[in-house]
């Protein structure tokens, strides 16, 4: 045990970096590979070498810091693995935006040297990730650390595509694609962001080749009518059944373009009719193929029009637009613009409009994954979701999927093992270049950042090596902690692609969090300026006060709203433990853990607080095992602040002051053994404050960390003391309400009367007179079964009994009276002057309704104010 030498406050920052310095250097975070301990694995989510962690991912990990760091003390194997991602176009994006600042563009450095750069960019910002998680306080093990483009992680995503390849899952092919055309590359569906724009419906009229009339439709992208290669209508439609077959001519480029019969159209809606530009939307895509149109693509991969826009070319494709209405006008072709709202895809890594756009990418066919994936979830093992409502939101997503586009038009990334012979075309694909590699060319393209990233939970473990020891031991995982917000992008990844390579499900658990919103409920975002950085909490209050915030603030699923008066809330609660805990060790007089005696007599006080720590772990355990940690810190918050600080600890004044030597010993092992306990509970939320004052206490072990995680001591049980202690309890609360009420200070004396109708009750009082004086004051304290009321005292019934106090005993009743008087003349005088207002016509016909709606509620409240000091005076006058 170490010197007492805790300062009258905590100060977070000379501790925190300390003790994670501390953890490290003892390797107290490192996976054992114990044969004899059950395993217990979490992978972190990699966060992006992109910047710096937010609130959300402190937040996450927290929980997962939080779980490890419990599952450890209970002798479970932990490994939490740490990683990150190498976030394809959101780091390319920034490394070619500061070349860009340099003067210097990837295409003239080319490849080799661009990614040199992407390289150096990833140690620079993985060394601040890094940083950012010591200041959190997660309990990795860096050992083994993870990146998703180092040589390991590298092998499982070639064995995965070329696996994947070889049983027809993955295919190359012309297909409309989400297009950012600010990065130039292909994303996937689900990092498409739909915002409402203020866009509009132009009604256009395209003429009939045959000179017979004309057929009117509408559109929201008039510039992609260059690629128009039909018109359609629905084959039930009887207005425009005698068109099928006929040809229009495409306004400005004067091209002939048939009218097809599909029902693909809904009649209901507008027109009825139809545009078909097969390059440019997917619908279109889909009933080009059903009739064999040509797909005319007007548009360059930047957002540009192309060669086939005509005298359009080069223009960009919202200048594009505002020209062509305008020509479209001009022509007389353009009939009407009506406003319309719509909601219209954004990237979400460089906010640009999506362009739907066809291009030659590499997809996998993903409905015979998400078969075997749903198959899996009806069984025995399927995995556990919590909440469990967001099992529907995967099952929904798997059962609607779409082939994924993998390919992105990237150089940071796993480039796709896929080789094109220079003379025929012909594809080869494998984990090795063909022999005669002269005459190949590698596929430019990158693959998608998600699929490196959904092998995660055991391509970290060593696979393909199936018999890598971390595979063998730590795999499958047991929770995944992540938002709802990526079920689609990376939760549904993860599963399908488990179970296609391991046979296994990724993880047993998937603990489901929501978002971080500020105060007034709204997202966290650059734009609106709102959001907090987590290093910035921790300045101020510390890791702890964040940790505690963030792990208990709220239930599973639902999102979570910051408020920096919490955070300082949290701060208060720390220093009440600090405190508590000073208060304790210095009593203890150099109690050593070998001297802690918990076998001698103990007061009615000792075995209320051991039994209500056994309860406290019980619950605490329970709720922790379900993630039910709002309601775990509750509990654990109530017993630290009022059962042990605000009530043991100062009914242990009475031993520690006292004379009994036997007493003190075992007042002092008792508050040792508690705080030990409460240390050891608190420390996955607050792993920094407990360490240090678990360290202060008398211990065995190195560090808390290590320590063994409490469990129900029944030795130390006594059911019986929780309602004889409630009953005193009962009785100081009432007495001191009583006091509050009639503003009598604890340091006036009183006479105290109790009238039980309880034989326990009576009893467990009698028992215990010394508490009853000491915390009410008594100079006199009498209890008796079925006592009749004093005249003249406050009363107040408690659970089997009545107490009453004199009333001279507590006030001087003639100046209490004229104090009272007085607060009737003022409260008459406000009755007065609001009823007055009120019955004033000129006021009630002029002021608005909320104004008179606020006058009536004062003159209720000064009425009922008025009623009571009324009441008041007539009571203490009789």
């Amino acid at each position: 045990m170490q010197e007492l030498s805790m300062p009258t406050k905590y100060d977070p920052q000379a501790t925190e970096e300390k003790w994670y310095d501390f953890w490290l250097e003892g390797e107290y975070f490192k996976a054992d590979q114990d044969p004899e301990k059950a395993p217990y694995t979490i992978v972190i989510p990699p966060p992006n070498v992109t910047g710096k962690l937010h609130l959300g991912h402190a937040w996450d990990t927290t929980l997962q810091d939080m779980l490890t760091r419990m599952k450890r003390m209970q002798g479970f194997d932990v490994l939490y693995l740490p990683g990150m991602d190498h976030a394809g176009i959101a780091t390319q994006a920034k490394v070619e935006q500061k070349l860009r600042a340099e003067g210097k563009s990837r295409l003239e450095m080319g490849r080799e040297k661009f990614l040199e750069q992407s390289w150096a960019w990833k140690e620079e910002y993985a060394s601040t990730i890094r940083a950012q998680w010591a200041k959190l306080g997660l309990g990795l093990d860096y050992s083994r650390e993870r990146f998703t483009l180092d040589e390991g992680l590298s092998e499982a995503v070639q064995e995965v595509f070329v696996k994947l390849y070889e049983k027809g899952l993955i295919y190359r092919g012309e297909y409309i694609v989400n297009w950012d055309p600010a990065t130039k590359t292909a994303i996937s569906d689900i990092e498409v962001i739909y915002k409402d724009i203020e866009g509009a419906f132009y009604h256009l009229s395209y003429p009939l080749t045959d000179g017979t009339g004309h057929v009117e439709l509408a559109t929201t992208r008039p510039e992609t009518m260059l690629g128009d290669t039909a018109i359609a209508v629905n084959p039930k439609d009887e207005r425009y059944a005698h068109l099928v077959g006929k040809t229009i001519t495409l306004p400005i480029v004067e091209r002939e373009i048939p009218i097809v019969a599909d029902e693909y159209v809904d009649m209901e809606f507008g027109t009825g009719v139809v545009k078909i530009t097969p390059a440019h939307d997917p619908n279109d895509f889909e009933v080009g193929n059903r009739h064999d149109l040509p797909r005319v693509l007007v548009m360059n991969e930047d957002g540009t029009m192309n060669e086939n826009a005509g005298k359009y070319e080069g223009m960009d494709r919202f200048d594009c637009r505002k020209q062509i209405v305008e020509d479209l006008k001009a022509s007389g072709v353009l009939i009407k613009v009506e406003p319309h709202l719509h909601s219209v895809g954004h990237s979400e890594r460089s906010d640009a409009v999506v362009e739907p756009y066809l291009s030659l990418q590499w997809f996998v066919k993903m409905e015979p994954l998400a078969e075997k994936a749903l198959a899996e979830q009806q069984g025995d093992d399927k995995i556990n979701f919590v909440p469990q409502r967001f099992e529907n939101t995967y099952v929904r997503w798997m059962e609607n999927i779409r082939d994924w586009c993998v390919s992105r038009q990237l150089w940071w990334g796993h480039r796709i093992p896929a080789w094109y012979h220079k003379e025929t075309g012909e594809v080869f694909v494998g984990k090795e270049a063909p022999a005669d590699i002269e005459n190949w060319e590698q596929d430019n393209d990158v693959l998608d950042t998600w699929f490196s990233s959904a092998l995660w939970p055991f391509s970290t473990m060593g696979w393909p090596n199936t018999d890598a020891a971390d595979y063998q031991k730590y795999f499958p995982t047991s929770t995944l902690v992540t938002g709802y917000d990526i079920i689609a992008f990376w939760v549904s990844r993860m599963i399908f692609q488990s179970y296609e390579f391991t046979g296994e499900r990724p993880f047993n658990d998937v603990l489901i969090h929501g978002l971080i919103r500020d105060s007034d409920g709204r997202k966290m975002s650059k734009s609106l300026g709102n959001g907090i950085d987590p290093m910035d909490v921790i300045e101020k209050y510390g890791a702890d006060s964040l940790r505690w915030f963030l792990t208990t603030g709220s239930t599973p699923g639902n999102d979570l709203r910051f408020y920096w008066e919490k955070i300082e809330a949290t701060w208060n609660f720390s220093n009440k433990l600090w405190n508590a805990s000073r208060f304790a060790l210095m009593n203890m007089d150099g109690l050593t853990y070998e001297e802690i005696d918990l076998t001698g007599e103990k007061s009615l006080a000792d075995q209320w607080i051991l039994t209500r720590l056994n309860t406290t772990i019980d619950d605490v355990t329970r709720l922790s095992d379900k993630y039910e940690f709002g309601e775990a810190g509750r509990i654990l918050y109530h017993f630290i602040w009022e059962d042990f600080c605000n009530w043991y600890i100062e009914m242990a004044k009475l031993p520690l002051n006292g004379e009994d030597e036997a007493a003190k010993l075992t007042t002092r092992s008792i508050l040792a053994y508690t705080l030990d306990q409460i240390m050891r509970l608190m420390h996955p939320f607050m792993p920094f404050i407990t360490e240090e004052i678990w360290q202060h206490l008398p211990h065995q072990g190195e560090t808390i960390t290590r320590a063994a995680w409490p469990t129900r001591n029944e030795t130390l049980d006594f059911p019986q003391a929780v309602p004889a202690f409630e009953a005193v309890q009962n009785v100081i609360r009432s007495v001191r309400n009583i006091r509050a009420e009639v503003n009598a200070p604890m340091s006036k004396q009183i006479q105290l009367m109790i009238s039980t109708s309880d034989d326990q009750v009576q009893h467990d009082l009698e028992t215990n007179i010394s508490y009853l004086k000491k915390f009410t004051n008594a100079s006199e304290l009498l209890v008796e079964r079925s006592m009749a009321a004093p005249e003249k005292a406050l009363s107040a019934i408690v659970t089997g009994a009545e107490l009453f106090i004199p009333l001279a005993d507590l006030i001087n009743i003639e100046e209490e009276i004229a104090r009272l008087n007085k607060e009737l003349v003022k409260y008459t005088k406000e009755v007065e002057r609001v009823e007055k207002k009120l019955n004033n016509p000129g006021f009630v016909g002029k002021a608005p309704a909320h104004v008179i709606e606020e006058e009536q509620a004062k003159a209720q409240d000064y009425n009922e104010k008025r009623a009571a000091v009324e009441a008041r005076i007539n009571e203490l006058s009789q």
